[in-house]
């Protein structure tokens, strides 16, 4: 069954080949399948600047393989809204604050995009900001994640109006924590408890010596 492991810079060195995996998949979606050109690195991993010891990842890991990811960064630092697409947000300040996360690169391998893996993602992000006091989290998406977030029983508000970009209508929106979400999306999931897993470095290290290709 699909766990979702939280990867923080106080444990990551019991996730290094988790993470080199999680990096080197988020290459082949964003550049590769996405066609994110400006991503494109000549080591095949996608790594920016926000990828730092402040960020925190939910990776989602399937008898040891990385299946799916997302990445929450703090806005009360510099994050990918505030820096790059505050012209996303109209008529307002950008959304920021001590209990407000920025969400990115959230992604599923093709391969389980028809499963229960996504759900079990978004089920383990709200339980996750839930348990850290979060109380929204903000993104930039494509147009079409507004009904699939709310067919997973999220509550979204816009922050803007779609604006094209690399080709594609996209919007800056807030995501609302809330129980009951976490309660819609779980059954969804199919999951009858929690499938968020916090472990130490320490204990993880030995236990995912590698991750498969």
């Amino acid at each position: 069954m699909t766990s979702i492991h939280i990867v923080t810079d106080e444990n990551k060195v019991g996730y290094e080949a988790v993470l080199d995996e999680y990096f080197r998949l988020r290459h082949e979606i964003f550049v590769g399948e996405r066609g994110w050109r400006d991503l494109a690195r000549p080591d095949g991993r996608d790594v920016d600047a926000y990828d730092n010891e402040q960020a925190t990842y939910l990776i989602a890991l399937d008898d040891g393989r990385v299946v799916g990811g997302l990445r929450l960064y703090p806005t009360l630092l510099p994050h990918m809204i505030s820096e790059s697409f505050a012209h996303l947000v109209r008529g307002r300040d950008v959304l920021s604050g001590p209990t407000i996360l920025e969400c990115t690169r959230y992604f599923i391998v093709r391969e389980r995009r028809t499963g229960r893996t996504d759900c079990r993602l978004l089920a383990a992000f709200q339980q996750f900001c839930l348990e850290e006091g979060i109380t929204e989290v903000t993104a930039v998406v494509e147009m079409w994640w507004l009904p699939r977030w709310q067919q997973a029983g999220f509550k979204v508000r816009p922050l803007g109006l779609p604006t094209l970009i690399e080709g594609q209508p996209c919007i800056a929106a807030a995501i609302q924590v809330s129980s009951d979400s976490l309660r819609h999306v779980s059954r969804l999931a199919g999951l009858r408890g929690s499938c968020l897993v916090r472990a130490e470095a320490h204990a993880f290290i030995d236990r995912v010596p590698h991750v498969a290709a």
